[in-house]
């Protein structure tokens, strides 16, 4: 078997060491390495004579999740196994959400990488243990990462979310008033703030949205 790879990587001494891994094995056919996504989009031009792409994410000019996603589309027949440091849920759930075919540390031995490249190529997904671990649990709750995408940058006082917590169990203007010692028209300013931070036009809206981006 003559495996075709190219290496994306920002960091040259990293490049380096995936080759020394790689160089154990003589099915290993490493065709060109690349500096980041922009780059590699220009070689695969050239030739995607490729069979598999081992991918950095924190990378300049286009990130590796971006890239996973463009290589995808053009190159369906390219598999590409994420070779990160970065191992937060959100990284792993982009980085499928963009089509990657695997994702691997950095820390991978030569075996274990080579292992996951032959297994991959087989249309299995290569990934460390503790990353097929989240990936179960984001599978279980994808919605819990997604919603944490969704947030927006929203800052309430202190007194506006008390406010908002008075609101959200439907009592009136004059019962939040009596109830946080101010008067209604403390209280109507308040809540014109509210709304205009959030967005909204009524108390139901600013409710669901508070709740949605977790301000009470």
């Amino acid at each position: 078997m003559n495996i075709k790879i190219a290496i994306v990587d920002d960091n040259s001494f990293l490049i380096t060491a995936v080759k020394e891994k790689l160089s154990f094995f003589e099915d290993i056919n490493l065709k060109y390495s690349a500096m980041n996504g922009s780059d590699l989009l220009g070689k695969l031009e050239d030739n995607h004579n490729i069979d598999i792409i081992l991918m950095d994410i924190e990378m300049p000019v286009l990130n590796g999740i971006e890239t996973t996603e463009i290589v995808k589309q053009k190159y369906p027949h390219i598999k590409i196994i994420m070779l990160t440091v970065f191992d937060n849920d959100e990284n792993i759930f982009n980085a499928i959400k963009a089509g990657a075919d695997g994702y691997l540390l950095k820390e991978v031995n030569p075996k274990d990488l080579h292992d996951g490249i032959v297994e991959t190529l087989k249309g299995g997904a290569a990934m460390n243990p503790s990353i097929a671990m989240k990936t179960l649990k984001l599978l279980r709750n994808p919605i819990q990462i997604q919603s944490q995408q969704d947030k927006e940058d929203i800052t309430l006082t202190n007194r506006e979310t008390e406010v908002l917590e008075q609101l959200s169990k439907g009592l009136s203007y004059n019962a939040i008033a009596d109830n946080l010692i101010l008067s209604t028209g403390t209280i109507r300013k308040h809540i014109e703030n509210i709304y205009k931070k959030l967005q909204v036009h009524n108390k139901l809206e600013a409710v669901q949205k508070a709740k949605k981006n977790n301000l009470i």
